[in-house]
């Protein structure tokens, strides 16, 4: 009974060790690893020693019990000796593993309970019970290792039965998608026959549609064509009427012109009437040229592209019908000098016989010395009118910005012809627009601005509110977008320069740039300044018999509204503004053109101006302002390009003309002279005439 209770506590320590411990799950892995704990040789627990300890010392304690039940006849055990061998449980159980065993105190007490009582227990009982166990733990490691291979192949028959379970089901049901594909492929063929049944029966219906059809539009395109013959053949009647039509206006151009150049050779440029030798008759020759000149550029495009139009043939007609006019001004003009001169002919011999009469009279008196005091004075003073060829360059330029207001007549007269009135509009627009957004923000806008108003005095199209506008829409474009463009420039001038003194430098570049490939635009824009200032040409105005006085201050650049005259500070204004804008000009330059060519109207005619100026007689708050302007503008360019030929000229304004000024003006009056007198009087003192502000510099090009 003993025995049997000493090997249930060896299967229970057992069962307490790590590997009883093992967990044996039944969904073990099917490979090698899984059997490695089975095949692996049986070897003892590292607890064997423990529990041999633990049955030596039970066997010690019952062979203790048997001895002392005999009196007086216990012997001690002999210790075991030195050299003596353990058994070889015990070598294992020196010190169980940490993670199952108690504190580390408590063995070493069991481990010196064990030595004490391992000395008492006979080494063949040891031996015997050491086999015993060690026996039971195979026996136990055996029965394990076959229940585990049980368990294997038990398992290994499951999976083998699912495997078996999982292909008939995955057989079956690819035999059931196979019947669907089938069963799917069988319906889709049925479903293409009936759809090419019931594309066939309609492809059928379909033609039978397109025959009726196409006979339809067979009858049709016959109809159409007989339409088209018919139509040919009256293109080819009307084409017959047009050619003859533009043939009998080409014989109309050609007679006129040879009615122009017989008209022309009347008019000599070197002619001089025999009665009147100072006649000069060059304008008329100029004029008369270059009507010719028109005409036959006119009739040179229009055999370019075909036939002349209608347009083209009352082109000519005006252009007839002015050098009629033409001739028949220069006939009246020499109608007009000879009776002019027949005139002049009796005053003089009226002269001539009163003077006889006077000497005769006064042979015995000498003449007053008043009257030669004044005939002296009056040979010193200044001039009251302009230099002769100041003034027939004025009305030059006058007469060319007439002229090209009658050059676009009928643009200027299009209230019933709505499309001349849209092209006029557009033109008008296109010129004045750029004009307006000139500034000095910076080169590249400025030059933007030149691009734009230099492509449409060339023939190019331009954008103007989303519209392309071009000179080429009408014959007369060319010269209403210059007069237009000259227009609004000067008002620009009496409007932007004279409220920002700074303004008149971006203006002056451009307006030179365009002058310079456009002359007539210079012209015109001359035309318009002299006209609205007449002191940039300069001269004063004088007043004729029967003019009225509104006229007459028109005539002096006063804006006259409803017969009330602008006041005074307003027109020193405006004057103020178109000097400036003057001065500028005949400084600047525009830099990206041809440096090589004279400007179209430098500083000669600056020069030119002041010196007039100053042969005048001053007007009261009026000169004054316009030489400070002048010479605030345009002084510096004028000292570094004349020198000392300048500064006599300075010196001269300070000595002699300034008093001059000062003679005129009234003690209210005496702010414009101020400025002036100590605007001259620095720049004498300093030697020096500062740049004027605003002046453009060259870093101002390249932003």
């Amino acid at each position: 009974m003993e025995s049997w209770q000493l090997r249930f506590d060896t299967l229970e320590a057992l069962r307490l060790s790590s590997k009883g411990r093992l967990s044996y799950c039944s969904h073990w892995q099917e490979d090698e690893a899984a059997l490695e704990g089975c095949v692996a040789p049986v070897e003892l627990s590292p607890y064997c020693g423990w529990v041999l300890d633990s049955l030596s010392e039970q066997l010690a304690e019952e062979i203790t019990l048997s001895e002392t039940s005999t009196p007086k006849q216990s012997t001690p055990l002999p210790k075991r000796a030195s050299g003596e061998k353990i058994p070889p449980g015990s070598h294992r159980s020196s010190s169980p593993p940490s993670s199952t065993e108690p504190s580390e105190s408590k063995e070493n007490d069991h481990l010196s309970i064990l030595e004490t009582k391992q000395e008492v227990v006979p080494a063949a009982v040891l031996s015997s019970k050491v086999a015993k166990v060690e026996g039971c733990i195979r026996m136990y490691e055996e029965m394990h290792r076959l229940k585990a291979k049980e368990r294997l192949r038990q398992r290994q028959e499951e999976q083998e039965q699912m495997v078996r379970a999982a292909y008939a089901q995955a057989s079956e049901q690819l035999k059931r998608f196979d019947e669907l594909r089938e069963l799917k492929r069988h319906q889709e063929f049925q479903e293409l026959q009936e759809v090419m049944e019931k594309s066939s029966k309609e492809a059928q219906g379909q033609q039978e549609k397109l025959k009726e059809e196409h006979r339809h539009r067979a009858k049709i395109l016959n109809l159409k064509l007989r339409e088209a013959e018919q139509q040919r053949q009256r293109q080819e009647e009307l084409e017959r009427l047009r050619k003859e039509e533009g043939q009998e206006r080409l014989r109309r151009l050609y007679s006129i012109q040879e009615e122009l150049l017989q008209l022309n050779q009347q008019i000599d440029p070197n002619y001089r009437h025999k009665d009147l030798p100072r006649i000069d008759l060059s304008a008329y020759s100029n004029r008369g040229n270059q009507i010719c000149g028109l005409v036959s550029g006119l009739i040179r495009s229009t055999s370019e592209r075909g036939f002349p139009t209608q347009a083209d043939v009352a082109s000519t007609e005006r252009a007839l019908q002015e050098m009629r006019g033409l001739i028949s001004s220069m006939q009246q003009e020499i109608t007009a000098a000879i009776e002019e001169k027949k005139r002049k002919d009796e005053e003089e011999k009226k002269q001539k016989q009163k003077e006889l009469e006077k000497k005769e009279q006064m042979k015995s008196q000498t003449p007053a010395p008043a009257q030669q005091t004044g005939e002296k004075q009056q040979k010193e003073g200044l001039q009251v009118k302009t230099e002769e060829s100041i003034m027939q360059w004025y009305q030059q330029l006058q007469d060319a910005a007439e002229q090209c207001v009658a050059a676009f007549s009928e643009i200027a007269n299009c209230k019933g012809n709505t499309e001349v009135k849209k092209i006029k509009t557009n033109l008008q627009k296109a010129a004045t627009i750029p004009v307006s957004q000139i500034s000095s923000i910076s080169g590249s806008k400025l030059r933007e601005v030149f691009d734009k108003i230099n492509n449409l005095l060339s023939g190019k199209p331009v954008q103007t509110e989303g519209q392309a506008v071009s000179v080429t829409q009408h014959p007369q474009g060319l010269e209403f977008v210059c007069y237009k463009l000259a227009e609004k420039f000067v008002k620009h001038g009496e409007g932007e320069v004279s409220f920002h003194h700074d303004s008149a430098f971006p203006i002056a570049v451009v307006l030179s740039g365009i002058w310079e490939l456009h002359p007539r635009v210079g012209d015109i824009f001359l035309a318009h300044l002299h006209k609205k200032c007449p002191y940039a040409v300069p001269f004063y105005p004088a007043r004729k018999e029967g003019t009225s006085v509104e006229e007459y201050q028109r005539m002096l650049g006063y804006e006259v509204h409803d017969s009330k005259v602008e006041e005074q500070d307003h027109f020193l204004k405006r004057m103020s503004g178109m000097i400036r804008l003057y001065a500028a000009i005949i400084q600047l330059r525009w830099p990206y053109g041809n440096r090589q060519g004279a400007h179209p109207h430098g500083l000669s005619y600056g020069w030119r101006w002041l010196a007039q100026m100053l042969n005048l007689e001053p007007l009261a708050d009026v000169t004054a302002m316009l030489l400070l302007d002048f010479l605030e503008v345009c002084g510096n360019a004028l000292m570094k390009q004349y020198g000392i030929q300048f500064w006599k000229t300075m010196f001269f304004i300070q000595k002699s003309y300034i008093p001059r000024i000062e003679a005129v003006t009234s003690s209210g009056q005496m702010g414009c002279l101020s400025r002036l007198k100590n605007f001259v009087q620095k720049c004498l003192r300093a030697e020096e005439i500062p740049l004027p502000k605003g002046i453009l510099t060259p870093s101002f090009w390249r932003t």
